[in-house]
C-alpha cells in the first residue's frame, strides 16, 4: 500500500510518500510523476512516512532525477534510517540528492 500526496507550488511539487514502494506500488508512482513533472523545476520527495522501498522504487526515483536534471532539480527530504541504509547500501547517496 503507498500514499501518494502532491503539493505543487508554482514551478515547485512536493510528493509525500507513505507505506511501501516495491514492485506493486512502484507503477502507480511512476504513472503519477510522469503527468506530474511537466513545467516542474524543483522537483521534492518527502519520504518521512516511507516505511520500505524496494529496488523498483529506486528505478522509479532514478529515472525522476534523470528527468528533473534536464528540467531543474530534486531533492529528498525526511528520509528514515532504515531507508537511508537502503540508499547507502545501493550507492545511491551519491546519485540522489538528500537533505
Amino acid at each position: 500500500m503507498l500514499n501518494i500526496n502532491k503539493t505543487q507550488a508554482g514551478t515547485t511539487l512536493t510528493v509525500a510518500l507513505e507505506g511501501r514502494l516495491d514492485t506493486t506500488t512502484a507503477p502507480q508512482l511512476e504513472g503519477e510523476l510522469r503527468a506530474a513533472v511537466k513545467g516542474i523545476e524543483e522537483l521534492a520527495f518527502d519520504l518521512s512516512q516511507l516505511d520500505y522501498i524496494s529496488s523498483a522504487g529506486l528505478r522509479v526515483l532514478l529515472s525522476a532525477q534523470k528527468v528533473m536534471n534536464r528540467q531543474g532539480k530534486m531533492v529528498i527530504r525526511n528520509t528514515k534510517p532504515e531507508i537511508m541504509e537502503i540508499f547507502d547500501v545501493t550507492g545511491f547517496t551519491d546519485i540522489l540528492n538528500i537533505e
